[in-house]
C-alpha cells in the first residue's frame, strides 16, 4: 500500500547539497564514515517518522506520499521546501569587548547560544565579530536519496518507534521496551537502561512529552503513562545435590590449599 498522511514508517536517506555535492546528513553509518560526519553521539539505521508529524523537512515528507514500501527515490529541494532563505537580519555585529567580558576567545567556527538560538562566527576583525544566526543550509538547494524501509502497522510497534525517535539516549533495545494498550490510554515500561540516563531531568522529561504529544495526535489516544519500576532478583539457591567422585574433574582440585585451609 502506498505511503499516505498519518503513516508511520521507517526511512532510510543520505542528503547533500546540490551545489556542491557535499553529504551533510546520513542514515547509513558507512556513508557518513566515507564523508567526515560520522558522530559517536548518533545511533545509525533507518528512522522513524509520521508522514505530517513535522519529524522531515516538509518538502520531503510531501515527496514521501504516495511512495511504496521498499520504493527508492531522489528529492530535490529549493531553500523554500527546505531550510529557507538567508535573512540578513539574522547576521549579527557584536563589538569584541562583549566576549572579553564574558572570558570567550572568538574564533571562526565557533557556535555561540544568544536567547537560546545558536550563531556561527563568520569573522573577526576590527573589534567587531560577525555572527550569524542563519541555519547553515539556508539558500542552499538540497538533494534527498530516500527509501521507504517499510510501513509500521502494530500499534505496540508504533510507540516503540516514537522511542527511538524522540528518546536521546543511545543503546536502549526496542525490543525490552514493554508498552500495554488500553482502551484509552498507554502505558509504556521502557528498557531497564533508562534508568540510568544522566542526562538532566528537564531533558529527559521533554522526550517523554514529545513520545507523549505524538501518540496523543496521532494514535487517538488521550493519556501517556510512563512507569520506572525496580524489580528484585531472586538469589540463586545453592545447590545441595550430592554429587559423586566420579563427577568431579581432577582439574578442579587444587595441588595445593591455601595456608588458611591447611589442617593440622
Amino acid at each position: 500500500m502506498p505511503v499516505k498522511n498519518g503513516d508511520f514508517i521507517k526511512l532510510e536517506y543520505t542528503g547533500k547539497v546540490q551545489e556542491t555535492g557535499d553529504v551533510f546528513d546520513s542514515t547509513s553509518e558507512e556513508v557518513a564514515e566515507e564523508n567526515g560526519i560520522h558522530s559517536d553521539k548518533k545511533t545509525y539505521g533507518p528512522v522513524s517518522v509520521i508522514i505530517g508529524g513535522g519529524h522531515v523537512l516538509k518538502g520531503m515528507e510531501e515527496a514521501l506520499v504516495d511512495m511504496e514500501e521498499g520504493e527508492e527515490k531522489t528529492i530535490e529541494l529549493t531553500p523554500e521546501e527546505a531550510f529557507g532563505e538567508r535573512d540578513p537580519k539574522l547576521i549579527q555585529l557584536v563589538p569584541m569587548s562583549e566576549f572579553k567580558k564574558q572570558g570567550i576567545k572568538p574564533q571562526v567556527g565557533m557556535a555561540i547560544t544568544s536567547e537560546g538560538n545558536t550563531g556561527i562566527i563568520r569573522s573577526v576583525s576590527g573589534g567587531r565579530v560577525r555572527l550569524d544566526f542563519n541555519h547553515e543550509l539556508a539558500g542552499k538547494n538540497l538533494e534527498y536519496q530516500v527509501k521507504v524501509v517499510g510501513i509500521i502497522e502494530d500499534d505496540a510497534e508504533k510507540v516503540k518507534s516514537l522511542i527511538e525517535l524522540h528518546y536521546r539516549t543511545p543503546n536502549l533495545d526496542s525490543e525490552k521496551h514493554q508498552v500495554d494498550i488500553e482502551e484509552d490510554k498507554i502505558v509504556i515500561t521502557m528498557d531497564e537502561m533508562a534508568k540510568f540516563d544522566q542526562r538532566p531531568h528537564m531533558e529527559v522529561t521533554m522526550d517523554r512529552f514529545r513520545i507523549s504529544r505524538d501518540i496523543q495526535d496521532n494514535m487517538g489516544i488521550k493519556t501517556v503513562e510512563f512507569v520506572d519500576s525496580f524489580v528484585k532478583k531472586e538469589e540463586v539457591e545453592e545447590s545441595t545435590e550430592e554429587v559423586s567422585v566420579d563427577e568431579v574433574s581432577t582439574e578442579d582440585v587444587p595441588e595445593k590449599l591455601p595456608e588458611e585451609e591447611k589442617q593440622d
